[in-house]
C-alpha cells in the first residue's frame, strides 16, 4: 500500500535561516525544534512530502518558498551538544528527545504569501488551519491537501486579493 503524500508549514526566522539560503545549500536539516507536537509532527513526515517554507519574525511574515522532505526523522545532534543553544542535558544518544527532518529545496515563490493574505483566506483555508488560529505558535504544522492547494493558488492570484 502506497502512503499518500503529506504537506507541511515549516517555520524559520530569515536571520537565522531563510528560503534563499535553503536555495544555496540544496538542502539542510531542519535543526533546533523543542515543541513535542511540532517533533511529532517531523516524526511523521517523509521523503518526499510537501513543505511551505514560512519566515516568521519578520517585518512581512509569510510563506516565501517551497521544500520537500528529503528523509525520515532521525535525531537531532544539537541535543547532544553542550555549546549549543538547543542543547537538552536530559537526552542522550540511547535515548535521543528531539528529532529532525532535512529539508531541500523546491522553489521560491513569485511573491510571498503574506500572514495578512493568508489570514485574509482564513474561511477558505477553514477553522482548523493553525496559522490562521489565534495563539498557534507551532514552527512545524500539518497542511491538507486542500489548504496547500488553496495557498499555491494565491501565488498567482491578483495583487489586489493579497
Amino acid at each position: 500500500m502506497t502512503r499518500r503524500k503529506r504537506y507541511w508549514l515549516m517555520k524559520s526566522e530569515p536571520g537565522d535561516f531563510s528560503i534563499d539560503d535553503l536555495q544555496r545549500v540544496g538542502t539542510e536539516p531542519w535543526t533546533g525544534v523543542r515543541n513535542y507536537q511540532a517533533r511529532n509532527f517531523m516524526r511523521d513526515m517523509q521523503p518526499g512530502d510537501g513543505v511551505f517554507f514560512y519566515h516568521s519574525n519578520t517585518e512581512v511574515p509569510g510563506i516565501y518558498g517551497l521544500a520537500r522532505v528529503a528523509c525520515t526523522a532521525y535525531p537531532d545532534p544539537t541535543q547532544f551538544n553542550p555549546k549549543s543553544k538547543y542543547f537538552d542535558e536530559k537526552a542522550s544518544p540511547e535515548e535521543p528527545r528531539w528529532f529532525l527532518v532535512d529539508v531541500q529545496y523546491v522553489r521560491t515563490l513569485e511573491r510571498p504569501l503574506s500572514l495578512d493574505a493568508i489570514k485574509s483566506h482564513a474561511e477558505d483555508l477553514g477553522q482548523e488551519f493553525p496559522l490562521v488560529r489565534r495563539g498557534s505558535r507551532l514552527s512545524v504544522m500539518p497542511v491538507t491537501p486542500a489548504q496547500w492547494e488553496h495557498l499555491l493558488s494565491m501565488e498567482s492570484a491578483p495583487d489586489d486579493t493579497q
